[in-house]
């Protein structure tokens, strides 16, 4: 290396979160915020809410709930001697929740037509870590993050069927070969 040269940052990495994964993993849909309450300081619980907000169409509060979970994540990673711009890797799996944020966060920025920030997004994203776009694409799809319909609202009865109040139209009838009825 040449005195022109700088090292590369060190490599961060978030702390586990045991409590939060199994938190996540025993709640349903309806229940993620509650994880959230539960862990205000989580970078995982913030991404999860994010992640689920996006899966159903809510930009707004899927760009919200992912800025959190990067700023708190950011903050952690700072403390541990981090510097914006150095690698998170993806393999150590903590930072899967910084890098699924700004990823979260780079598509909402997206969608609500905020251009300029969803490029920075991605340039941070890819400086954090090089292949965790094509990660994030191939175990985060959008069929993995889509609505679960309950068996409730499968089998919830439907409203009675009215019958129709006009009189019914009446059928064509058809001509005879030689063109008369």
């Amino acid at each position: 290396m040449t005195p022109e040269e700088s090292a590369p940052g060190p490599e961060a990495s978030l702390a586990d979160e045991p409590e939060v994964r199994r938190a996540l993993a025993e709640a349903d849909r309806a229940s993620v915020a509650a994880v959230v309450t539960e862990h205000p300081s989580s970078p995982l619980a913030w991404t999860e809410l994010a992640d689920l907000a996006d899966s159903e169409g809510r930009a707004i509060e899927a760009y919200a709930y992912a800025a959190v979970a990067a700023e708190l994540a950011r903050e952690q990673l700072s403390a541990s001697g981090w510097e914006q711009g150095s690698a998170v890797p993806w393999a150590d799996e903590p930072n899967r929740a910084y890098l699924r944020a700004l990823d979260t966060q780079r598509r909402a920025a997206a969608a609500l037509g905020l251009d300029d920030r969803a490029d920075r997004l991605a340039g941070e994203l890819a400086s954090a870590d090089a292949e965790a776009p094509a990660r994030i694409a191939s175990e985060f799809t959008p069929t993995q993050l889509m609505p679960v319909v309950s068996a409730a609202a499968l089998f919830a009865p439907t409203a009675p069927t009215v019958a129709p109040t006009a009189d019914p139209i009446e059928e064509p009838v058809a001509q005879g070969a030689t063109g008369e009825d």
